[in-house]
């Protein structure tokens, strides 16, 4: 295995590599983050059914006036 090492930046949630470098498609990368500060936030997920059967009960009905 041949290693070679790169550096680039993130844009916009996309890792630009710096010098137009291309690399091919499905091309196997480890990236490693030097001295990063890692914010820490919640995440608050959407409720779901225990049954989903019972949807049906949250139907809206749209009425026009």
């Amino acid at each position: 295995m041949s290693i070679i090492t790169l550096e680039g930046i993130v844009q916009e949630g996309q890792i630009r590599l710096k010098n137009d470098f291309r690399l091919p498609d499905k091309t196997k990368v480890y990236v490693v983050v030097p001295d990063i500060q890692v914010q820490k936030y919640a995440h608050i997920f959407s409720p779901r059914l225990v049954n989903p059967e019972q949807a049906i009960d949250f139907k809206m009905q749209v009425m026009q006036e």
